[in-house]
């Protein structure tokens, strides 16, 4: 695996980075340990101070991040500078709330006293991918470092300077050694960093099969796991919805970060009595997105991360069409140098067609015709994944009603999808397993230690 950052607006290769050395991974691990022993006996206020300190130094190095995050991944110089933001803010929030979520928990039992102790686990490693830089690595990171779990890091290696940046961050706000650590691991060496005794647990967002080797190496060693893979969200609009609102937001419900967002709305769900005019309305709203420099705010539509990317999202496309999808808007070439996709819209997708039940990722939407509610629901649970889903009613009971008959780990009714430091993250079926945010995500590698007391 080579760590090499090539702005996909340019096509300009920014820096690259060799693989960590054995010396440098044991050294890691070393460190991480002895750190993981050290906090076991301070106090949190100490690191509940050097976490508020990580939101300041974002907010201080805004412009410097975003631009990072804008050069190597290509994302819209808006959308990173909300980014950091919203690093800040989770950083924020587990500093004030550890105490809370941690506080020891006692059970009502008869002739006892039943307490659980919510004790760290330890060093865990995890593993990135590149669509959000910074909040990935922010929404693993704070929560662990409250509880006293230090973090290997292993990042996607498109964004190795954003990987650096956000470990040189940490670190400069007073951050012990050890308490991020980032590592340009290859995929043998991520397995043996899993195995390794002083490893307690593994957090990955990333691919179904990244997802699978991951979770298969931490069962292999009994360790905990945590994953957030794929998607393919549904976004269900309902016959009592509020026409003005669903076209404000439909489009950026697909087109936000160049659609590469896993929670991204990818099948567009619409009644019979609405379709054509959602369909006219959404090629209207994809026809006005202005390409170009991402770090110019003018930009509306950012390039592909990668060359890679857009080859594969192209394949999928031209494979849905043979199959016989059909083009209502897009997939004309870019006259721009960068890995520009023009955004897209298919109609008249089988289950049949392979595109059916995978993820694309990036700036193609699929609609689809439904006759009825119940249809609608059938529809957006036919998929493999499970992670997120849009319900659009004027109603909110009756939104509300849908949204809880769609399996998935997440909905959002009248909005698009989003992440909140106090909103837990994940999803169900091959979209993973366990919750990142939230107090549930601060949980997650927790040693919930029941202590029994017997009375006389």
């Amino acid at each position: 695996m080579s760590y090499k950052a090539v702005n996909p607006y340019t096509n300009e290769t920014l820096n690259e980075y060799e693989n960590a050395t054995t010396q440098e991974i044991e050294a890691a691990l070393q460190t991480a340990a002895e750190l993981a022993k050290q906090w076991e006996t301070e106090k949190r206020s100490n690191r509940k101070t050097i976490l508020q300190a990580v939101a300041q130094q974002f907010r201080t190095q805004k412009a410097a991040m975003a631009k990072i995050m804008t050069q190597e991944m290509g994302k819209l110089i808006g959308e990173a500078e909300d980014e950091v933001d919203l690093c800040a803010n989770i950083a924020d929030y587990f500093a004030e709330h550890a105490d809370e979520f941690l506080e020891p928990t006692e059970i009502p039992t008869k002739n006892a006293k039943a307490v659980v102790l919510k004790q760290p686990l330890g060093p865990i490693i995890a593993c990135e991918p590149w669509n959000f830089p910074l909040y990935q690595v922010m929404r693993i990171f704070a929560p662990n470092f409250m509880v006293g779990n230090p973090v290997i890091l292993k990042h996607a290696s498109i964004v190795p300077g954003s990987a650096r940046k956000i470990a040189a961050i940490i670190e400069a706000a007073g951050a012990p050694t050890g308490s991020l650590t980032n590592l340009f691991l290859d995929y043998d060496q991520i397995a043996e960093v899993i195995a390794d005794p002083r490893i307690t647990g593994a957090a990955l967002t990333g691919s179904e099969r990244g997802g699978k080797e991951v979770a298969k190496v931490a069962g292999e060693n009994l360790k905990k796991s945590t994953l957030e893979l794929g998607g393919n969200d549904a976004f269900v609009v309902l016959e009592d919805v509020d026409k003005d609102l669903l076209y404000q937001v439909a489009p950026a419900a697909r087109l936000a970060n160049t659609g590469q967002t896993c929670t991204a709305s990818k099948r567009f769900i619409i009644p019979d009595a609405l379709y054509d005019e959602f369909v006219q309305k959404l090629t209207a709203a994809f026809a006005e997105v202005k390409m170009g420099d991402p770090l110019l705010q003018e930009t509306t539509l950012a390039p592909l991360s990668s060359k890679k990317g857009k080859e594969k999202l192209q394949k999928q496309v031209d494979e849905a069409v043979e199959a016989g999808a059909t083009v209502v808007y897009g997939t004309q070439p870019v006259d721009l140098p960068g890995q520009f996709f023009m955004p897209t819209i298919l109609t008249d997708i089988t289950p049949e067609n392979p595109v059916f039940d995978q993820e694309l990722f990036g700036p193609v939407a699929q609609v689809y015709r439904v006759k009825s509610e119940e249809e609608a629901i059938q529809l957006a649970n036919n998929s493999r994944y499970g992670l997120g889903s849009v319900v659009m009613s004027s109603d909110p009971e009756h939104a509300f009603r849908v949204a809880s008959q769609i399996k998935a780990g997440m909905s959002f009714v009248n909005h698009g999808w989003t992440s909140l430091p106090e909103l837990p993250f994940g999803g169900v079926k091959n979209s993973g397993y366990g919750r990142e945010l939230s107090e549930s995500g601060m949980l997650s590698f927790v040693n919930e230690h029941l202590i029994y007391e017997a009375k006389n």
